[in-house]
């Protein structure tokens, strides 16, 4: 019987999702932000409305003040509910919704009042300071409680101060307006958190949309991913964004091409300069796994289009695995040259036993000369011309087997190249792939003749191969670099057609052509250049694994 499996327990706090967590943020915000704008509305609100009813009691007392007969009677008539200063003040207050008019002496005894039975009494209040002369605004409690009051002296007709007026506002008629002022500021707080919400709803749907839907702690341990993996990967990464600006590099890709972190925010032709490495990085080179050269190095770049409009490339070492290549194809050339040498060698041991035999020593001895002199003037023929160990060594190997088919392998007087090859395996399929070609091609006619010439102009290495065979027709010579093609019948047609196509798909990644022509006095001409295949004269070359991995099959044309 299986486990139970254990109960969830229930998560507390903020949710997992961005959407939810966005949301949920930013409707705090809106309504802190709210509760803060009321708070800072409310608190100068009340204020203003307690400022505005002093004003306006301070203006009715004036007014009130201001009228000669009150002035008058204070001081000619008693203090009586019937008085003519008790309705002179009632009638000024009923007008202006004041709740009290007090008329006072200069003894602070009242003259007139909402409530006829304080006539007579003194005011509950101080009046020295409105007796003085001063205009007074406050908010006091008196007899009908807290008011909004405003107190002036009353004068003569000479001046003279005989009294004083204090008018009062309730406080309540305040706190109303401030409270009927609340319903629509709360409408406005209402419709500004609305439009928040929806906002913030907007807002998180769209973060959501660009994360994925996923949870902060999930973005946050992709990120640490993503660098350990950057940097941790043997291969060169940089990342270029929508306006081919460079905004990531590896530490790989740092040390591949002499770049630190100043190249980041630069265009690969303002941090690497003009060339071909800076344009595969910006996309103008189209392919996959091209070469480029960055000083000693020789490079595969590769670039993958965004979907946010930039573009990542990622760059290999090719010189890593360089050891290896060597010694593999130094290893086929040798065995390709000693298959081909084995039955030459074979004739050449019976026709020496042959002469021994008839007893002709002077002619053994001479054909001994002959064979050996032969072999030695075509290596040093070769070496002279072409100082690269591995193609010289292609081109002797290729020499023999061109003798055991019965035709001439020449090197022409122009070929001239220096031991500077960035990447000699690829010249070495190349050049190999073609004598192949041309070899197939002369094949059992009369004067067969293939002839080689390799030069460098510059830091470009031309390789330019002709035979004496039929040539290739105008409307095939695009065709011949197609993979499958060839010019031979079933069966050996299935094994047939790669090697034009490696050779031009080689000098593609180079940067460089290969096409065919029509050689001088007939045949085909073919023609590969490779741009920056020869490094400086004061660099070293390149240590490069081969250009591709070849079969059998590849090696053939």
């Amino acid at each position: 019987m299986s486990p139970a499996p254990p109960a969830r327990r229930l998560r507390l706090g903020l949710p997992r999702r961005v959407f939810s967590q966005v949301l949920m943020m930013q409707l705090a915000i809106a309504a802190g932000v709210v509760v803060l704008a009321t708070g800072l509305f409310l608190a100068p609100l009340s204020h203003q409305l307690d400022d505005q009813a002093m004003r306006r009691a301070l203006a009715i007392a004036q007014t009130t003040a201001a009228q000669p007969r009150i002035a008058q009677d204070v001081t000619t008539t008693p203090p009586t509910a019937e008085g003519p200063v008790q309705q002179e003040a009632e009638r000024i207050r009923l007008a202006t919704g004041a709740e009290y008019i007090v008329v006072m002496d200069r003894r602070g005894i009242r003259w007139s009042h909402t409530e006829p039975k304080q006539i007579g009494r003194k005011v509950s209040t101080d009046p020295s300071r409105a007796l003085a002369g001063e205009e007074v605004m406050e908010i006091d409690s008196g007899t009908l409680g807290r008011s909004a009051r405003g107190k002036v002296p009353l004068r003569d007709g000479r001046g003279d101060i005989v009294g004083a007026v204090s008018v009062g506002i309730a406080y309540d008629s305040v706190r109303a307006r401030l409270i009927h002022a609340i319903p629509g500021l709360l409408a406005y707080e209402g419709g500004a958190l609305a439009v928040g919400a929806l906002a913030a709803w907007f807002i998180a749907r769209r973060v959501q949309r660009q994360t994925r839907d996923l949870a902060f702690s999930d973005i946050s341990g992709l990120l640490a991913e993503r660098e350990a993996m950057l940097h941790g990967i043997r291969e060169g990464v940089v990342a270029l964004d929508r306006t081919g600006r460079v905004r990531l590099l590896n530490d790989e890709a740092q040390r591949l091409l002499g770049l630190g972190d100043e190249a980041v925010g630069r265009s690969p032709d303002e941090a690497l300069g003009e060339g071909r490495t800076a344009d595969v990085l910006a996309g103008r080179v189209a392919g996959t796994d091209l070469l480029t050269v960055r000083g000693r190095r020789v490079l595969v770049a590769n670039r993958m289009p965004t979907d946010d409009g930039g573009a990542v490339a990622t760059l290999r070492d090719r010189t890593e695995l360089e050891q290896l290549g060597r010694e593999l194809d130094s290893t086929r050339g040798l065995i390709d040259a000693l298959r081909a040498q084995d039955h030459e060698h074979a004739n050449r041991m019976h026709t020496v036993l042959g002469l021994l035999e008839l007893e002709m020593y002077d002619d053994a001895v001479e054909f001994v000369g002959e064979v050996v002199g032969d072999h030695r003037a075509t290596s040093e023929q070769v070496t002279e011309k072409i100082q690269d160990p591995l193609l010289a060594a292609l081109l002797v190997g290729k020499a023999t087997v061109a003798a055991e088919r019965g035709v001439a392998l020449w090197i022409s007087d122009r070929t001239r190249l220096p031991d500077r090859l960035v990447d000699p395996q690829g010249l070495v399929t190349v050049a190999g792939n073609l004598v192949d070609n041309a070899l197939d091609a002369v094949a059992g006619s009369p004067h067969a003749r293939v002839e080689v010439e390799l030069r460098a102009e510059g830091r470009t290495a031309v390789l330019r191969v002709r035979d004496t065979g039929p040539g290739i027709p105008v409307e095939q010579r695009e065709l011949v670099f197609t993979e499958g093609w060839s010019t031979k019948e079933p069966p050996a047609h299935r094994k047939r057609g790669i090697g034009l196509s490696l050779v031009r798909r080689l000098a593609e990644r180079q940067g460089g052509s290969a096409t065919v022509g029509e050689a001088a006095g007939g045949g085909a001409e073919f023609t590969v250049v490779l741009p920056e295949a020869l490094a400086g004269p004061d660099l070293e070359p390149a240590l490069t694994m081969p250009s591709a991995p070849q079969s059998a099959t590849e090696e053939e044309s």
